[in-house]
């Protein structure tokens, strides 16, 4: 563990008491109403930001000219079938702004977010879409009458404001109460909870907290796919007289964007079990998408009464407008008991909204305290993707595949939420009790997990996909170029790679029968490269992210490696235009990984990535490799091991026709062949070459693991051979170079020029340098990436001349990379180098987190420029924030690779770096393995 306190730019990051009252975090701390010590904070009158959106520069731009005339043309190509490109520069929509928060649900089941001033947006629910503006009829709002009627307030939680405020004639959301400043309130983030505390907001003699809870729950399978949250509100009183306190919640029969416009929604009442009330919201979706059902509720107590309005409208035609509703709760605060008896409502008209509304009172006695509880869930059992493909999610195994279980969704959150809370809490506290952590890390780990849930995630609970990849394989000779489906693909249908869950029967019992076995079986899990990159388990960027899924949710990462693995051996010969140089290539390559599983037909049609020719990338097999050793030797899953080996061999001898001059070594082909597809690479690449290092390491060490020995022999050959090629090409002293070539850059200090080093660290494997090497390199990235670019305070620029100017070569080799950071930073404290780490990783919380930054919070994009301007929002790969806490925290390797003397080390330094830091290591003294070729000292 990190030893001793590390602090930077500020040793406490806003603690409570900066923003709430000491008085009021006393009064609320009964029931986990106060807010936690460490959590991102921000005041609800906090001004939104315009976020400030990357350009180009004029030589990057006719540099880029082509490529941009033939992306601009495919665009367009896949609007005509009314497809949504994977990557699409020229549409935006509205103008992003900080103001997000911690998103409400499970995983894979689509997803809300609820931004920190209380508006909801974000709406996630059917797969690859994101309908960002909030749904400003969503709504809580609160109603205070004191005893005797002299004191009354009302007001929405949400400081919004609306053309039209108080004109009598309105009869919308404007007619409403937005009476909140926000001055006096705060929001708390600690994901997957968050608290807002209105401090005598509106009444100044009731302090109210709202906590939201959504179950994501690791290592728990089932909790943690449910698409349901629960917001608990706190009610003290500290005033003389008793308050009657209702709270409303408002819900809009939409799925994001002017879904509620076009009509034959229908909404219906309910009484549940246990005191769960609320109304279903039965959501007919466009575009033949599975419909979804919503359900708002709150929970009635002995002291807490439920009313529901099951319908109004937003307009003056509406047989209840929203005016109406609102002077309803204004004069009674509640409504009539007999709409529980009204039944369905009848379906809307295209043009005009079907809102529900239910509301919760209580009183609260003078210097006394009160709970409420309300609920939402959203049920959509299937998910269809664009080219037709239907899957049950993830949530239906336990629920089935009635849209109704959105009823018993929300029963369930209500009556087991505390259940979740003790199950973060305990999750958490470690972390959050460390002493020795900055507080800002503390914090800043959990909240970039938002991704999991908000970052387009798909988890489905049929294990088809798998199946098809078998049977693809047997058959893949009969894929032919035959015939040409609509976009220019070659396709045979008869052996299409689908047999989806739709072609299956839809009975509870086959639905439900493997339940028994979900110690082993989680379904198939899919996750966007980010909202703006349509691409599914992009993998040159899992190779980043996935340590949060390894140590949060063991099983799905292993499902991830396994369908990649099984696609390594899979060959898709549909011809495919590739944008970059305008050349047809075919869509998988076997021996190749792939870049991702695919946008509209995944699983089936992956490489939705058409800019490059991905099979000729070289960091792609060399990470797959990685990713496999690593989690084989942090599960200790022998089964997996020997399951995936047959594709570690294929992806490694296929990298060998790159091994040009035959000194063992991968070579780079004059294009931005790697993660980094805008910034070319000649030759030999400190980037590429490290990955292939590490790869050769790793595969001898899962060959000895394995009992192959003639294989792990042969890699430990390779690997000293390579290693001796790629520091005398590389190696000049102080660093790494870029590359071998001779361009302007080819001396640059690459910020991950030891990515593969960070992966031998992560995984118990010896130091592919001597550590001499490792930590003069990182010393160099950290004085001039990370020191010169904004003082320390930006992060690590990916690229840096030896003179202290940052790489203009392109735009990618200027930016600054969250995810890249973070792995440098977690490669940083593997060295011992903890103090620099945290430096480094800070710099990406003071500018995309802390209140004088760039507002880019639950939104963490892939990168920005030294004046801030963003590049794609809401990304997979700073999700790797959770590699750092994989190198400080104690040895997670159940395999330890037997002791390697493969190095052949000559230090080239006199100066012993014995590490004195307290960071415990994970490699330690290996057993003895049958057949092992490596020396062993045991």
């Amino acid at each position: 563990m990190v030893s001793g306190n590390i602090f930077h730019f500020r040793k406490n990051s806003w603690p409570p008491e900066e923003y709430i009252n000491r008085t009021t975090l006393q009064l609320l701390d009964f029931d986990g109403g106060a807010p936690p010590e460490q959590a991102w904070r921000r005041k609800l009158d906090s001004h939104a930001s315009i976020l400030k959106e990357f350009s180009i520069t004029f030589m990057e731009a006719l540099k880029m000219m082509r490529l941009g005339l033939r992306l601009w043309s495919y665009v367009r190509e896949e609007a005509s079938h009314g497809r949504r490109a994977p990557i699409d520069p020229f549409n935006r929509e509205g103008k992003p702004l900080a103001t997000q928060g911690v998103p409400l649900g499970g995983m894979g089941s689509g997803s809300i977010t609820r931004g920190f001033r209380g508006e909801f947006r974000q709406f996630q629910i059917l797969p690859g879409t994101c309908e960002a503006s909030p749904v400003m009829a969503n709504q809580f709002s609160i109603f205070i009458s004191r005893e005797g009627g002299h004191k009354k307030y009302a007001s929405v939680l949400s400081p919004g404001q609306h053309e039209g405020i108080g004109k009598c004639t309105d009869q919308g959301l404007s007619s409403w109460g937005w009476n909140l400043s926000g001055q006096h309130s705060t929001y708390h983030a600690l994901f997957p909870r968050a608290w807002t505390v209105y401090d005598g907001e509106p009444d100044p003699e009731l302090k109210v907290s709202c906590r939201q809870i959504s179950p994501f729950l690791p290592h728990n399978y089932r909790d943690s796919s449910l698409p349901t949250s629960v917001f608990v509100y706190t009610l003290v009183n500290t005033g003389k007289e008793r308050a009657q306190v209702s709270l409303l919640l408002t819900w809009a029969n939409s799925i994001g964007g002017i879904s509620h416009l076009s009509g034959d929604h229908v909404n219906e009442p309910f009484r549940g079990e246990d005191g769960v009330s609320g109304v279903l919201l039965h959501h007919k979706t466009a575009k033949g998408n599975h419909p979804v059902t919503f359900a708002v509720a709150a929970c009635e107590t002995q002291n807490v009464n439920v009313t529901v309005l099951p319908s109004f409208g937003l307009s003056e035609g509406s047989s209840v407008t929203a005016k109406e509703m609102w002077g309803k709760m204004e004069q009674d605060g509640h409504f009539d008991q007999d709409n529980f008896n009204s039944g369905h409502t009848a379906p809307s008209s295209a043009g005009d909204a079907n809102c529900a509304a239910v509301s919760a009172s209580t009183w609260v006695e003078p210097n006394g305290k009160c709970t409420v509880a309300f609920a939402i869930a959203w049920s959509s059992p299937k998910v269809k993707f664009m080219k037709g493909k239907s899957y049950h999610r993830r949530y239906t195994r336990y629920y089935g595949t009635s849209e109704r279980a959105a009823e018993k969704l929300v029963h369930d959150a209500l009556t087991n939420y505390k259940r979740w809370e003790e199950e973060i809490e305990k999750w958490q506290n470690p972390i959050l009790k460390n002493d020795k952590l900055p507080e800002w890390y503390k914090f800043t780990l959990f909240n970039e997990l938002y991704f999991l849930v908000a970052g387009g995630t798909i988890w489905i609970d049929t294990p088809l996909p798998a199946a098809d990849f078998m049977h693809d394989q047997t058959r893949q000779s009969r894929i032919t170029t035959n015939d040409i489906n609509d976009n220019g693909s070659t396709y045979d249908e008869e052996n299409s790679f689908a047999t989806s869950s739709e072609d299956e029967p839809e009975g509870e019992e086959n639905r439900r029968s493997n339940s028994n076995n979900d110690n082993e079986d989680v379904g198939s899990f899919l996750y966007l490269e980010g909202v703006e990159y349509i691409m599914w388990c992009t993998y040159d960027v899992h190779f980043y992210a996935s340590f949060a899924l390894l140590e949060l949710f063991p099983k799905i990462e292993l499902s991830i490696q396994r369908e990649f693995a099984r696609a390594v051996l899979f060959e898709d010969q549909r011809k495919v235009k590739f944008l970059a140089d305008g050349k047809s290539g075919i869509r998988k390559v076997k021996g190749a990984v792939p870049h991702d599983l695919g946008t509209h037909d995944p699983w089936h049609e992956m490489n939705a990535y058409n800019i490059h020719d991905t099979s000729k990338w070289k960091d792609l097999n060399p990470k797959f490799v990685l990713q496999v050793y690593r989690d084989f030797a942090a599960t200790g899953d022998l089964s997996f091991g020997a399951e995936v080996w047959p594709s570690v061999c294929a992806a490694m001898a296929y990298m060998d026709q790159f091994d040009r001059d035959y000194d063992g070594l991968i070579e780079n082909d004059g294009f931005p062949d790697q993660t980094y597809d805008a910034w070319t690479v000649h030759g030999v690449s400190a980037y590429c070459g490290c990955l292939w290092l590490a790869a050769l390491q790793a595969t001898a060490a899962m060959a000895a693991q394995l009992g192959d020995s003639t294989s792990a022999e042969q890699y430990k050959r390779k690997f000293i051979k390579a290693k001796k090629a790629f520091e005398s090409k590389l190696w000049n002293g102080s660093y790494f170079n870029y590359d071998s070539g001779s361009s302007s850059n080819s001396k640059s200090i690459q910020a991950d020029q030891l990515a593969g080093q960070w992966y031998m660290a992560s995984s118990g494997l010896p130091n592919l340098f001597d550590e001499f090497k490792i930590r003069s390199s990182l010393q160099k990235i950290y004085d001039f990436n990370v020191m010169k670019a904004g003082g320390g305070r930006m992060g690590a620029v990916n690229g840096m001349h030896p003179s202290g100017k940052v790489d203009e070569t392109c735009m990618q080799s200027r930016e600054v990379w969250t995810g890249v950071t973070y792995g440098l930073a977690a490669t940083m404290i593997h060295a011992g180098m903890e103090a620099e780490g945290f430096s480094t990783a800070e710099g990406i919380f003071t500018a995309g987190w802390s209140e004088d930054g760039f507002g880019y919070a639950f939104q963490t994009p892939e990168g920005w420029t030294m004046d801030g301007h963003f590049r794609s929002l809401v990304y997979m790969r700073p999700l790797a924030i959770w590699g750092m806490q994989w190198a400080l925290s104690p040895a997670k390797v159940v395999l330890h690779a037997p002791e390697i003397n493969m190095m052949d080390r000559v230090h080239e330094s006199p100066l012993d770096y014995t590490s004195e830091t307290g960071v415990k290591k994970i490699v330690h003294k290996a057993k003895c393995l049958s057949g092992s070729v490596f020396n062993c000292s045991c």
